[in-house]
């Protein structure tokens, strides 16, 4: 495809060694680099994107896996911008094969948490029925992401959250002892928080989250007390 030949091109063309040394070791070195800052990598990516709309548009599906199956990063953070942009508001059911091997795929933080948030939580906003099916696919599986995705999919949703299944799959992970599934039970209550504190307080005070959990959940809350007494 044209795209990805000029894509990649053009990424060589701009790669940075000294970056990419700097960059690897940030994400502990799961991933190689062409060493491209996000400013710059946009800048490059949208004006490919530009010369070859209708390509991207007509292949999205495609040229997204075509570039996470790539080794550089930068290739991973175009295909999920490609599909939060072309899918929006035209996702197709079988889609959720597609978000399922993104999520497991090359995962880490920064690609996972992104997918949760505008691309699995945008296609069960489209298809609502899905969601309960969905949501005890990926918390019963085996994979930390998939089950990290659904506790962090309503991130966006504000008033539209539902916050019983939100507690229900908080109260199913509440023991686990992974560091990202902690630190997603904390970061989506904090989020519902913003919306609803006192629904959120009341939660955490009768739930047995583990610290960290407890911890981001009420982080917002507790700064805020802590200025006032002051």
């Amino acid at each position: 495809m044209n795209f990805i030949f000029s894509l990649e091109t053009a990424f060589q063309e701009s790669s940075n060694p000294e970056n990419a040394v700097a960059m690897a070791k940030y994400m502990r070195n799961h991933f190689a680099f062409f060493g491209i800052k996000t400013t710059e990598r946009r800048q490059v990516f949208k004006e490919i994107w530009k010369q070859n709309k209708l390509e991207v548009s007509q292949n999205s599906r495609t040229i997204a896996l075509q570039l996470f199956a790539k080794e550089q990063r930068e290739f991973h953070y175009c295909a999920i911008e490609i599909l939060i942009k072309e899918l929006k508001k035209n996702y197709l059911k079988e889609d959720i094969h597609l978000i399922e091997k993104l999520i497991t795929e090359n995962s880490w933080w920064d690609s996972v948490d992104t997918i949760s948030k505008y691309i699995l939580g945008e296609y069960l906003l489209g298809f609502p029925d899905e969601i309960d099916t969905v949501v005890a696919l990926f918390s019963n599986a085996d994979n930390m992401w998939l089950n990290r995705s659904v506790i962090l999919f309503q991130l966006g949703y504000k008033e539209k959250t539902n916050f019983d299944l939100l507690k229900t799959i908080c109260i199913k992970q509440q023991s686990s002892s992974e560091f990202f599934i902690q630190k997603a039970i904390g970061w989506a209550l904090r989020e519902y928080a913003k919306t609803n504190p006192k629904a959120v307080k009341e939660f955490v005070s009768v739930t047995l989250l583990k610290p960290l959990s407890r911890k981001e959940a009420l982080k917002k809350y507790i700064t805020v007390r802590k200025i006032i007494v002051i």
